[in-house]
């Protein structure tokens, strides 16, 4: 259940002024506490004790979170706090995942804390794990283009890239250098058979090469003007995300890892591109 957001009546009543707090909140702030804590604790208090313990036990081995003696695990990780007890959520949804054990109802309390709480996390596709959250419509434009991948045998595994470099630069432990290099093989993948279908190790660089040195091979779905370039759309983006990728080879001087924004404008980069190859939209001439 979601809501539209409203001013507060005595905002609207005239009685006080409003304040700018009801932006996506980071990290545990002090109204999703409580009633993360107490998801925590219903999750933890399955039918047995031994389950309780078990499950308890393996979240805390996983997290590394030492268990004061005098603690039992299950109500030591109910009272975590910050950034805790966001590795608590996101890793019980990915045991009780695991073992089958993650019932609907568990689900919709939690993505209805997040969601009315307005927190910057959600569960993820799978719901197996939290997630930074994204405008659905962005979110579902990706996930169908990893289904159309995954659908078209032409563009080999696009689709599992590009899903792994989605979770790396929106799951609740961001890799941006696994995220931008999935982003790209993803590409790789998508467009092989279109722009260097006789390469068998092409690469991103090669293919742009490829484009430059037999331009009027290609064409695309857009209307191009008498007399323009109708890859040029299609050889920028991949350009971009060839050369905005900074940790790609060593060298004398420091590798510079990418940066979590330049790794998720690279994953979203890559899914037009991939939907432009897997759609047909980009074609190789006869």
């Amino acid at each position: 259940m979601t809501t539209t957001a409203r001013q507060r009546f005595t905002v609207r009543a005239g009685l006080a002024e409003d304040v700018e707090d009801d932006a996506p909140f980071e990290g545990v702030p002090d109204h999703l506490r409580r009633p993360l804590q107490e998801w925590v604790a219903s999750v933890l208090n399955p039918s047995t004790a031994m389950e309780q313990t078990e499950v308890a036990e393996a979240v805390a081995l996983r997290l590394r979170i030492s268990v004061p003696a005098r603690y039992r695990a299950a109500a030591y990780l109910s009272g975590s706090d910050e950034d805790d007890l966001l590795n608590v959520v996101d890793e019980l949804l990915l045991i009780m995942t695991q073992l089958k054990r993650m019932d609907s109802r568990t689900l919709l309390t939690l993505e209805f804390v997040l969601n009315q709480g307005g927190s910057s996390y959600s569960l993820n596709s799978e719901k197996d794990g939290l997630e930074i959250r994204v405008a659905s419509t962005v979110r579902d434009a990706v996930t169908q283009t990893v289904t159309a991948a995954a659908g078209e045998t032409s563009a080999g595994s696009a689709s599992d890239h590009l899903a792994i470099a989605w979770k790396a630069a929106y799951g609740r432990q961001p890799d941006p250098v696994r995220a931008y290099s999935e982003a790209i093989k993803a590409v790789e993948c998508a467009a092989h058979s279109v722009i260097q279908p006789n390469h068998a190790k092409a690469t991103l660089g090669t293919m742009l090469g490829e484009v430059d040195n037999a331009r009027r091979k290609f064409a695309t779905a857009l209307s191009t003007p008498t007399g323009k370039d109708p890859i040029v759309p299609v050889e920028a983006l991949m350009r971009a995300l060839w050369d905005g990728q900074t940790s790609r080879h060593g060298k004398q001087t420091m590798t510079v890892p990418e940066t979590l924004e330049a790794a998720r404008m690279s994953v979203h980069l890559a899914a037009t591109l991939v939907q432009w190859f897997v759609s047909g939209a980009v074609v190789r001439n006869p």
